[in-house]
């Protein structure tokens, strides 16, 4: 067990050495200990600097620069590294299901160093101990004390190889045999085999496996979880009737065993069905405290909604530690100037600016917004916990629903574009893997895709938007919402009367302008995609061809402009609350405008399209707008940073580290590499093996 960090405030904060970075340092409009303070608190700041200095204290946790790992050694090391976690204590069972804030700041510091680890620690907690936690009941609750011992690994097995994202097709079956009170897991075929599952491939002695439900006479009552054990947890050989295996190699996250498993006529007991949506008696009566099939559903796939949020906030790890090395980096690489003989660092340009710092300010946005959704998700699983079976709570599951769904793909692929221009605006030197810009981009990509791909998932908040507007058309039903986000639609027609109005640069420096802008946009895609939709139902298109048609241009954008507006809104009201302190706010405010323009500014054809922009003023004046934010954040640009970013052990990064000696410690890190002052392995094939080129002499 690691101690807890004691001492007073000014112990969390060492100065930083006066170093080239210095200079920015000394420039900036705010004290980046205080901004710390406001936006995390003293007790998870704490726990953070804890959690990071026993991994640095550590050897089992040293990077191995140099040094290129096999997979299997990778993974090896990976599980030992999980189990040394474990040891630690960062967290109980009751910080894990009690304790959101915390849970995220653990999230945040393992995803730091390694998401390879971090994954497999909070797949066995979170996806397997959570799902038996929120989906199962007393019963099974001698899982989640086993969980924490280690006494058996887990894994959360929902998709297959033939069906990921549409989950209501899902092949696996659970027959269930009231003759011995078990259920017989069974894949019917190859197609049916659970697939892409973290842990699964080498690690994991347990499983919840989603499979359809049938009882005797062929009834199947859909969708349910049950814990079937895929290996004996002493020797790691598969169980009687269980195919199980590794994916192989991945493209990141490499540390993590992705696997696949069969199950051949798999006996488990009745009592392993994960009991809270639906029961089963021993007689083979189907017992459900939900009357409607749509909500038993929703449901029994709540931890969804856990998984998109959780890789939400992985996505803004990653995009904070490509802005830390490349912003720490800008402030010190020096390339031409106003003179022969002077060189300026690189951020002093307004392209770098314009590059940059639109990211720094999403970085900050997302992280609040990532934070506060995840809040209001424990709050939605307190109440289903608790038995809350009213309009209000059905409600409130559905917003969060709509919210997870395009959150994650607004997240994931913000830090998917950041990376990479973040890996282009430090050059060659971005490119050198040492400088951890490729991995970070590896290990983020698959956040678009797992746990629904992101278009796909779009579609989710699309369709409950239209619901909302059609609901309303049809009855009269009120546009509001538990958290607030479509209460805005109320004013609809008279939003979309709205124009916008500003005639200086000046006028959009706060958020309220871009916000205005936002609610007539979302209301301008809102009214455009029903009327499609409408429109091809009238032309004959069924449902889901009417739905299909209406993606491209309409429903996928609606949905994008709505997340975009949520997070603008909640960072644009956290960034001017009264308690805010007053040192703070000009700079809190400037990061709230700049991520709204430059948000807002990729719709801009939209704007002239609806008529809300006239003129070339409008646009010549959003963007006048965002490149004089980036000027005011210029000098902040490197304290901003210090906020985000972790210790250099953790970042990992030799151009981005805090001292800001960006040759040296490029230089020293290259020539720690293993064998780069050595003549290469295969130099005699160089020396005595000549091709004969006698016959290949051009004729003169």
């Amino acid at each position: 067990m690691v101690p807890t960090l004691e001492g007073s405030p000014d112990a969390l904060f060492p100065d930083f050495p006066k170093g080239p970075l210095h200079a920015y340092r000394a420039r900036a409009s705010f004290s980046w200990k205080e901004l710390s303070l406001f936006l995390e608190g003293e007790d998870t700041l704490r726990f953070k600097k804890t959690v990071f200095s026993a991994l640095e204290s550590d050897p089992l946790f040293a990077r191995s620069h140099g040094t290129h790992l096999s997979l299997e050694k990778y993974r090896e090391l990976n599980f030992l590294r999980c189990r040394r976690i474990f040891e630690y204590e960062f967290l109980s069972v009751e910080d894990m299901f009690r304790s959101p804030l915390k849970m995220l700041a653990f999230t945040h510091c393992l995803g730091m160093y390694d998401w390879s680890l971090a994954a497999k620690y909070f797949l066995h907690t979170m996806a397997f101990g959570s799902a038996i936690y929120n989906s199962g009941s007393e019963r099974h609750f001698e899982y989640i004390q086993k969980v924490f011992s280690m006494e058996i690994f887990g894994c959360f097995a929902l998709t297959e190889v033939s069906h990921g994202s549409n989950t209501k097709a899902i092949r696996t079956t659970a027959h269930y045999d009231p003759a011995t009170e078990e259920f017989i897991i069974h894949s019917p075929d190859f197609e049916a085999a659970k697939f892409w599952v973290g842990n699964m491939g080498k690690t994991a002695t347990h499983a919840v496996v989603f499979a359809q439900l049938y009882l005797p006479g062929g009834q199947c009552h859909g969708l349910h979880s049950f814990v079937v054990q895929i290996r004996d947890p002493k020797t790691l050989l598969p169980m009687p009737g269980v195919m199980v295996g590794d994916m192989g190699k991945k493209l990141g996250q490499n540390g993590l065993d992705n696997g696949f498993a069969m199950f051949h006529q798999v006996r488990i007991p009745r009592q392993n069905l994960l009991n809270r949506a639906g029961d089963v008696t021993p007689d083979g009566t189907y017992l459900s405290p939900f009357q409607d099939a749509r909500q038993r559903f929703g449901a029994s796939l709540g931890s969804l909604s856990v998984g998109r949020v959780s890789i939400m906030c992985m996505a803004v790890a990653n995009l904070q530690l490509a802005v830390s090395i490349a912003l720490r980096f800008s402030a010190t690489r020096r390339q031409f100037g106003p003179t022969q003989e002077e060189e300026i660092p690189v951020l002093e340009y307004q392209l770098q600016q314009w590059r940059l710092l639109p990211y720094l300010a999403a970085a900050y946005a997302l992280h609040y917004f990532s934070k506060s959704l995840f809040l209001d998700l424990a709050e939605l699983q307190r109440g289903l916990l608790g038995g809350d079976r009213s309009a209000r709570q059905a409600e409130f599951g559905h917003e969060i629903h709509a919210l997870a769904s395009a959150g994650k793909p607004l997240a994931s692929w913000t830090a998917q574009q950041g990376i990479q221009e973040c890996r282009e605006a430090c050059g060659g030197h971005g490119y050198l893997a040492m400088n951890r810009l490729g991995v970070l981009r590896d290990d983020n990509d698959p956040n678009c895709t797992y746990e629904g791909d992101n278009n796909v998932l779009l579609q989710q908040t699309s369709n409950y938007l239209l619901g909302l507007l059609a609901r309303r058309d049809q009855g009269g039903a009120r546009l509001q919402s538990p958290l607030k986000t479509v209460d805005f639609l109320e004013a609809y027609p008279d939003i979309l009367g709205q124009r916008f109005t500003g005639s200086s640069f000046a006028d959009c420096l706060d958020s309220a302008v871009p916000l205005a802008a936002y609610k007539w946009l979302v209301c301008y895609l809102l009214r455009e995609s029903y009327q499609k939709l409408n429109q091809e139902k009238r032309s004959g298109s069924n449902d889901f061809e009417a739905r299909n048609n209406c993606q491209v241009y309409y429903c996928r954008s609606l949905a994008l402009a709505f997340m975009e507006l949520t997070v603008v809104q909640r960072f644009h009201e956290y960034t001017h609350q009264p308690g805010v302190p007053p040192s703070l706010r000009p700079v809190l405010g400037r990061l709230s405008a700049l991520y709204a323009l430059w948000s807002l500014s990729r719709h801009t054809a939209v704007l002239y399209q609806g008529g809300y922009f006239s003129g070339p003023q409008a646009g010549k004046v959003v963007e006048s707008a965002i490149l004089t934010l980036c000027s005011q954040l210029k000098d902040d640009a490197v304290a901003l940073v210090d906020v985000i970013a972790p210790p250099d052990f953790v970042l990992d990064s030799p151009i981005g580290r805090a001292d800001g000696e960006l040759y040296k410690n490029l230089w020293g890190a290259v020539l720690q590499e293993s064998s780069v002052l050595e003549r290469g392995s295969w130099w005699a094939e160089f020396s005595h093996n000549k091709p004969v080129l006698g016959s290949l002499k051009p004729k003169l």
